[in-house]
């Protein structure tokens, strides 16, 4: 893996290129893929390990703050997004993600870690199984969705993605049809990402360990490279997910998730 600054650009802009796809495809901002490789390559760069993993958390939710809003618009010219969903949900999006990125901010880089591989193989798993929902199931009301908003935000903020890997699943699962259960989750990423990355920078300002170019637990350089591409290959991502079969998509990205968890676990020892 080259070390230089611009190169290292190319390939921050190559990881938006697929993310962008992905988050238009499958509703997720990315956070699964982002994440990993940002542990990577801040590596190579020589990033305190006692960091690292914020460092890449923070940065991942920056990024998905573009990615989702080219998504979710481009859905939305679909008519793809379930609104009503999006406004009951908002309130315990954001209070759960602050508070999340709160408890990251205490918590070491090996259990952030550990705690992500845990989640990328829980979401594998719901991927592969992917069991029908009773046909009587609806969404709950403003109570229960604020709920689940909550632990959505909190979880997404620790482990730094756009929620859709928990959004879209939970959505499926209250019989709301799988192609407006993608679009919505991309706009339900946008409060998400927003919420991290102001408490992603509050809790890792004046930090002594960050490299140049960081603000709070954000790496300007990598934020670029990432947001410049994937706003662009979004609306593909999107146009593919109203074309493909959405369900064999997902088995083919669950392995994916297994395979960077299990090299990321591999990391840890």
């Amino acid at each position: 893996m080259p070390t230089d600054f611009t190169t290292m650009l190319l390939a921050y802009g190559a990881v938006g290129a697929f993310v962008g796809i992905l988050a238009g495809l499958l509703g997720v901002g990315g956070g699964g893929v982002i994440v990993p490789l940002l542990v990577f390559v801040f590596h190579l760069q020589g990033v305190s390990d006692q960091i690292t993993m914020h460092l890449a958390l923070g940065t991942s939710l920056a990024s998905i703050v573009f990615t989702s809003i080219s998504s979710f618009m481009a859905h939305h010219r679909r008519g793809a997004v379930h609104w009503r969903t999006v406004r009951l949900i908002v309130a315990g999006i954001v209070g759960g993600t602050l508070l999340g990125s709160r408890c990251a901010a205490l918590l070491s880089t090996d259990f952030l870690k550990g705690f992500f591989v845990l989640f990328l193989y829980f979401v594998a798993l719901q991927m592969l199984v992917n069991r029908p929902p009773k046909p009587s199931r609806e969404l709950p009301g403003l109570a229960g969705m604020s709920v689940t908003g909550g632990v959505i935000g909190l979880l997404s903020s620790l482990v730094g993605i756009g929620g859709g890997s928990l959004s879209v699943p939970f959505m499926v699962w209250c019989n709301i049809a799988v192609h407006r259960a993608i679009g919505t989750s991309a706009a339900i990423g946008l409060p998400i990402a927003l919420a991290g990355t102001v408490g992603y920078v509050v809790n890792g300002w004046g930090q002594p360990q960050l490299p140049a170019y960081c603000v709070g637990f954000v790496y300007l350089p990598a934020l670029a490279g990432i947001a410049a591409v994937s706003v662009l290959t979004a609306p593909l991502g999107v146009r593919l997910a109203h074309r493909l079969p959405v369900d064999k998509l997902r088995k083919i990205f669950a392995l994916m998730l297994i395979a960077v968890g299990t090299r990321m676990l591999a990391s840890i020892f």
